[in-house]
């Protein structure tokens, strides 16, 4: 099967924290209610109950899991919901129960005691695993049980399902390694985002993927915006003050003397924050590839559309392009999920995207475009996953801003050279994988090892 992925589907457009607890269990939730409504059993339902293993029971709480899966049962969305429906959806739950209208119709009396967490079992599957079960009146035996794996950025995959391949092919241009994507470029004269390009016309149409990619866009600029306007303190008990709003106010008077240094980098950070700090308020972001680092790619965009000469609607497609190409490659050969390779695999990954794009839109070869992702995914080869509570804040907030400058200096440092590098993208994405699979459990999404354990909760 190809590696391609749309970007269509890569930057999935929902809401915060997170895209594997949050935005993957709603989406698992609402397919399980959908199959009670199509297998005719839905009004025969009384109850409905869920347990979140592994690291979904680990840091399901920090993460809204819980009220993802109550807001999925119900029929909502993550792409086009309120997140303000989402937020307390179980907390609303009281021990005598209350009301959940199952697929948005069929009325169930549910307590917060029907969702249980179950962080020490762990699941053959994927370490993101949830079981739903829906009861009838007789309680002997479940009228549905279905098992769903949220696997990183969004994605979920129903226990026993079998991959199709119908979409993949397809695609005109395939391939399964950045070796195989550079030699489609040299084959045909293009450049990745042209690969890129080929295969979502093929299957979206050209308008089609054009008004994709430019909604997708819209949704991040607007986000970047909430985030730099919004004050206050996020929820969650940390206390964490969101600083994006401050910063900005700070470059925008020193951009107003003219003598000041140079801000671009600083403007880079504040982009970054505004978005995680709406992640971790529950607000609406766009996964890139997930949503712990879903500031890093609007970031990089904002910095390119702000600070580069010639930037334009036209460069930023090019850019969500560039950027699908190369998460296609870590999401099919190593993984994009922080439960299964540590943030290596989610900031890491976006931290590639990111700079394998820029230098795309500054004009890279194909060669240089590969070399920088590569110099982005090598430097953060062994990341590990420990939010500090459970909530996608510290330090995933400011692990974006710096990971941003990470993708900008390697975009650079590729366009120097002429693309010849010792080390190649497949190599880093392989060892990212295998670094995933030896790197022990607390320190991969569980909150059980790191900084996780070594910060005082005040």
């Amino acid at each position: 099967m190809t590696a391609f992925v749309s970007a269509l589907d890569l930057f999935s457009i929902g809401i915060g924290p997170s895209s594997s607890h949050t935005v993957g269990p709603m989406r698992a939730a609402r397919a399980f209610a959908e199959r009670l409504a199509d297998d005719g059993i839905l009004d025969r339902v009384t109850r409905v109950t869920c347990s979140l293993y592994g690291s979904l029971g680990a840091t399901g709480l920090g993460h809204g899991t819980p009220d993802a899966v109550i807001a999925g049962l119900a029929g909502l969305r993550p792409d086009d919901c309120d997140p303000d429906e989402v937020r307390g959806a179980w907390t609303r739950l009281s021990d005598d129960g209350a009301e959940v209208r199952v697929a948005g119709r069929h009325a169930v009396t549910m307590t917060q005691g029907d969702l249980s967490l179950e962080p020490r079992t762990r699941l053959p599957g994927h370490p993101n695993a949830m079981t739903l079960h829906g009861w009838g009146a007789d309680d002997a035996l479940p009228l549905a049980e279905e098992t769903y794996y949220s696997v990183g950025g969004g994605f979920i995959r129903r226990e026993g399902d079998a991959v199709h391949e119908s979409e993949a092919l397809r695609h005109p241009l395939p391939y399964d390694t950045a070796d195989e994507l550079l030699a489609l470029c040299e084959e045909h004269g293009v450049s990745l985002c042209d690969v890129a390009r080929s295969n979502e016309v093929a299957v979206h149409g050209a308008e089609g993927i054009d008004a994709g990619l430019d909604a997708i866009w819209a949704a991040m600029a607007v986000c970047v915006e909430r985030g730099l306007a919004t004050e206050g303190t996020l929820p969650g008990g940390l206390g964490v003050k969101r600083r994006a709003p401050e910063v900005r106010r700070r470059l925008e008077e020193y951009d107003r003397d003219e003598h000041v240094r140079d801000t671009s980098t600083e403007w880079l950070h504040a982009f970054a924050l505004a978005v995680n700090e709406e992640n971790a308020s529950g607000g609406r972001v766009v996964t890139a590839p997930t949503n712990g680092a879903a500031g890093i790619i609007p970031a990089v965009g904002h910095y390119y559309l702000r600070f580069v000469p010639g930037a334009d609607a036209a460069g930023i497609r090019r850019y969500l392009l560039t950027a699908a190409a190369i998460a296609s490659l870590v999401k099919k050969n190593a993984s994009i999920s922080g439960a299964e390779g540590g943030c290596q695999a989610e900031v890491g990954s976006a931290c590639a995207m990111a700079a394998g794009a820029l230098c795309a839109v500054l004009g890279g070869t194909p060669r240089q475009i590969e070399n920088a992702a590569e110099i982005a995914m090598e430097h953060h080869l062994g990341l590990t996953c420990d939010p500090v509570a459970g909530l996608v804040q510290v330090p995933c907030i400011e692990r974006n801003a710096i990971a941003s400058s990470t993708a900008v200096s390697a975009a650079r440092l590729a366009l120097h050279g002429d693309g010849t590098h010792l080390v190649s993208l497949d190599t880093v994405i392989e060892t990212m994988r295998q670094t995933g699979l030896d790197m022990m459990t607390k320190y991969k999404e569980t909150s059980e090892g790191g900084l996780a354990v070594n910060v005082i909760e005040c």
